[in-house]
């Protein structure tokens, strides 16, 4: 690895803020070999917010789906570009995302270091910020039935964890050989979790690179409670999130530890979302019917028969 290593980026968009977008670009526009942006089936033009600056020599790849696949579904279009385009390496990008100047050379540069190790590396990725939390969300691991948070005792720290949030994650092309495709019947949320889970399962490892700054804005303006600033989503998004995490906890391969970890954490943002996330009815009911149909096995895209 290193001089002549490949790395190119999968940016998933669904109607974006093209301003934001074109920062973004601009901002991966000397990190990367080349950008794969897919378009979830936006209403905008969004070859028109990107400058031609941006789109110069093909390093700017955009292709528009007929309509929203979901997350995982547009993620996997844009490995199988990459893959085709030669790439030693993925890095996956939201469009809420900002990465620091840096950030793609010091998580190769992790990632390269793993390898020649010996390690099977599933992905590497940042430590993000949200400016409107109140500090950056650390790295996890489940030990036993406890979420424990990985400390970033330096800017040099490489700390192992179960799995990645997708944006920023950095992901060998022979790990996606090896450990297949997104899961594209959750649709939303939870893909990155299942795909991390399942390289762990494999033998593959998980790091989070503390030298690597992004900021990533989680979700839609937080509420308040009871003085901790709380990331807060759409009922559609809360739907989605319970439904697949109850279809996961009731598949077999992956921990039980994790189940139950995690399954404690979504009665507590259950109970959270409903007395306090506006408006309540809304939030309880998509979050009620996404139990409902998880336990079902009632997948893709939510409405569709």
């Amino acid at each position: 690895m290193g001089v002549g290593t490949l790395v190119v980026g999968v940016l998933v968009t669904y109607e974006p803020d093209l301003a934001k977008l074109d920062d973004l670009l601009s901002a991966l526009r000397h990190q990367l070999a080349k950008v794969v942006v897919i378009d979830n089936g936006s209403n905008l033009d969004i070859e028109e917010g990107i400058s031609a600056a941006l789109r110069a020599d093909s390093w700017c790849q955009v292709v528009r789906l007929h309509s929203n696949l979901g997350i995982a579904a547009a993620q996997n279009v844009g490995i199988d570009l990459a893959r085709e385009a030669g790439a030693d390496f993925v890095i996956l990008f939201d469009q809420d995302s900002e990465p620091a100047s840096d950030m793609v050379r010091t998580l190769l540069d992790a990632a390269t270091t793993k390898l020649v190790m010996g390690v099977s590396v599933a992905a590497v990725g940042p430590r993000y910020t949200d400016e409107r939390q109140d500090n950056p969300p650390p790295f996890i691991r489940i030990q036993g039935l406890s979420v424990e948070r990985q400390a970033c005792r330096s800017r040099n720290s490489v700390v192992e964890v179960d799995y990645l949030i997708a944006s920023g994650s950095l992901i060998p092309m022979a790990t996606l050989d090896a450990i297949g495709r997104m899961r594209e019947d959750l649709f939303s949320d939870y893909v990155d979790i299942e795909w991390g889970l399942r390289a762990k399962e494999a033998g593959f490892h998980s790091f989070g690179v503390c030298g690597a700054m992004m900021r990533h804005d989680l979700g839609d303006e937080p509420f308040n409670l009871f003085g901790r600033k709380v990331p807060l989503h759409s009922p559609l998004r809360h739907y989605y999130h319970f439904r697949n995490a109850i279809r996961l906890y009731c598949e077999p391969g992956l921990p039980w530890n994790w189940k139950m970890a995690d399954g404690w954490r979504l009665l507590l943002k259950y109970c959270a979302y409903t007395l306090f996330a506006k408006p309540r009815h809304e939030h309880w009911w998509m979050m009620t019917l996404g139990v409902v149909h998880g336990l079902m096995g009632r997948m893709g895209k939510y409405g569709k028969p």
